[in-house]
């Protein structure tokens, strides 16, 4: 043994060895098959530049991009019952939950926050599909419930962000109790007169798509969202027929009466700030428009026709 077994030879080996690299660090886009580095990504708001496809987006990505400056303010959600029906499949429910907590860094698939957008206060929710799908449980639901009741005593807009594929299965009834508890705080807040704005992201589905997902003021859908209760394939199994091309899609659903509009993430926060305004009444600050913006055709009032003798 010597210094060029020693030293030289681990040092060499160490030099030409195989570094192992993140699998992160570039993602696929699910249309083209682009390859697309990560901080680009990012810097896009998950949107890939080429195809135009819209990633999952996680919730606090999507709040740091919604709100003015990126920031806003978590409130405190109340504490529920972990695992009321010690359930368990094929490994234990409460060891599923530690590992999603660990995996997701955040206690369950709801965030409700404060902040504000174009100057406007405004309280948003939003479900995120990397917490067990963002399947509807006791939590999720309080935490639901709890953005509409600090919405009404603020006097705030609700926006909600949905993604979901439905309730939870191992909190079964107690899961689905959570769709009537909060289809009452959505009729809470619009009898305050407060408005409610829903964004349909891919995927809202299940019951989720059967509730609070679907009473909003405005249904706004992402590009390329699947919506619906039911897959497309247990659907065509069920009627035995092949369903229309885009079935289910945010376009699809748009031309059929579904969605109100189908909005890029990029224009969100604009769309979404002007829907506010008119429904608050707001008056639109008319010296920030740039002088190259375009002044707004004059409104055309519309009168009613007269009415047609009985034939």
């Amino acid at each position: 043994m010597n210094w060029i077994t020693n030293y030289v030879r681990p040092k060499i080996s160490s030099l030409l060895a195989n570094r192992e690299v993140p699998e992160n660090l570039w993602i696929k886009c699910p249309e083209t098959g682009e390859m697309v580095f990560h901080k680009d990504l990012e810097a896009n708001q998950w949107v890939i530049p080429s195809s135009d496809f819209h990633m999952r987006i996680r919730g606090r990505d999507r709040l740091k991009a919604f709100f003015d400056d990126g920031a806003y303010e978590t409130i405190e959600l109340p504490k529920v019952a972990v695992d009321p029906l010690k359930f368990r499949d094929s490994k234990r429910y409460v060891d599923r939950l530690k590992e999603y907590k660990a995996k997701a860094e955040m206690d369950d698939a709801v965030i409700a926050a404060r902040g504000s957008i174009d100057g406007l206060p405004i309280m948003a929710i939003v479900q995120d599909f990397a917490f067990m799908g963002g399947s509807l449980g006791m939590a999720a639901g309080e935490a639901i419930i709890k953005g509409f009741e600090t919405a009404i005593a603020e006097n705030r807009p609700l926006v909600l962000f949905a993604a979901s594929g439905g309730a939870r299965m191992q909190e079964g009834i107690l899961s689905l109790m959570q769709l009537p508890r909060t289809t009452v705080a959505v009729e809470m807040l619009k009898e305050a007169g407060l408005p409610y704005i829903v964004v349909l992201t891919n995927p809202t589905a299940g019951g989720v798509s059967a509730s609070y997902a679907m009473l909003g003021d405005v249904h706004i859908a992402e590009p390329g969202a699947v919506i619906g209760f039911a897959g497309a394939r247990v659907i065509e199994q069920t009627i035995r027929e092949k369903l229309p091309e885009g079935f289910q899609r945010a376009e699809y659903l748009m031309a059929h009466g579904m969605v109100d509009m189908v909005v890029h993430r990029h224009e969100l926060k604009a769309t979404i700030a002007n829907l506010t305004k008119l429904l608050t009444k707001t008056p639109v600050d008319i010296a920030a428009r740039t002088e190259d913006e375009p002044e707004p055709a004059p409104a055309t009032a519309i009168t009613p026709s007269e009415p047609q003798p009985a034939a």
